[in-house]
């Protein structure tokens, strides 16, 4: 893939790094990433890896824009209230850089629909406010084989991971499943929504930032990403930490019972 003069100067204080370069633009610019929630988290998400010319953005939300929602959703302004929030996404987008093919999907990812929808993409960032959608969103990763970022949001709290369940560690033992991290959904009401309990407008955009890092990270290519690490966040305190977290065998995507059935299909087939 070319660079033009245009994109040339564009991306240049990403192209003058060595961790980066020309490769590792060319590899954003090739990059397929599906973008779920164009909200407080997708919103930094969406307008950081459109700046950083990540080629084709989709975009999963069945919402439209309403007031309360630009205390925190950046990407949508005060005249795009009422609209379809993949709308004033994509045309934020295209204000910003020209260069990005955005593929609106204006409907609720689930079960059904995950599977077709995530096989047209290499990324997947998951900036939901639900649990169902994540369960749902997590599964269709594991089986369509596609790395998995997870954020999500508490009142002063924020939480940060890379799922690739689909590969093994150095260990040769497999890379653990977002079922393995949490095992079941919490009971219907056990957690506020944004709604009832409130969110940091800054600190939506600081988790989206970091998922957003985590992305280009994984497609170029540099450092040690986030496979079996919780970043968690305090912004009360302004404290970061981390959790490692491994494999679960009993979980039902990759656990011991999966691959063993796996194991006596492929030595019985038929």
């Amino acid at each position: 893939m070319s660079i033009s003069s245009e994109e040339l100067e564009r991306y240049a204080r990403h192209i003058v790094m060595h961790e980066v370069g020309g490769p590792g633009q060319q590899a954003l610019m090739r990059a397929r990433v599906l973008v779920i929630g164009a909200g407080g988290l997708g919103a930094p998400v969406l307008l950081y890896l459109a700046a950083a010319g990540v080629g084709t953005l989709g975009i999963v939300d069945d919402d439209t824009v309403s007031l309360s929602n630009l205390q925190r959703q950046i990407i949508h302004a005060t005249p795009d209230i009422g609209r379809p929030k993949v709308e004033t996404a994509a045309e934020a987008i295209g204000r910003l850089n020209p260069h990005v093919r955005v593929a609106p999907h204006a409907f609720r990812i689930d079960a059904a629909n995950a599977p077709g929808l995530i096989a047209d993409y290499d990324l997947v960032i998951d900036g939901s406010d639900n649990f169902d959608t994540r369960y749902a969103v997590s599964d269709a990763c594991f089986h369509a084989r596609k790395p998995l970022i997870m954020g999500a949001l508490g009142v002063f709290d924020a939480m940060l991971t890379t799922l690739r369940p689909f590969e093994r560690n150095t260990e040769g033992e497999p890379n653990p499943t977002w079922r393995c991290l949490f095992p079941q959904k919490p009971p219907p009401g056990a957690i506020p929504s944004c709604s009832e309990a409130g969110v940091l407008g800054a600190l939506a955009g600081v988790l989206g930032s970091m998922m957003a890092l985590e992305a280009i990270r994984e497609i170029v290519g540099f450092g040690t990403g986030l496979t079996g690490r919780l970043i968690h966040l305090d912004a009360r305190d302004m404290r970061f930490g981390e959790t490692l977290y491994g494999w679960d065998p009993d979980n039902p995507l990759n656990g011991e019972a999966v691959q063993a059935k796996d194991a006596d299909a492929m030595a019985f087939p038929g």
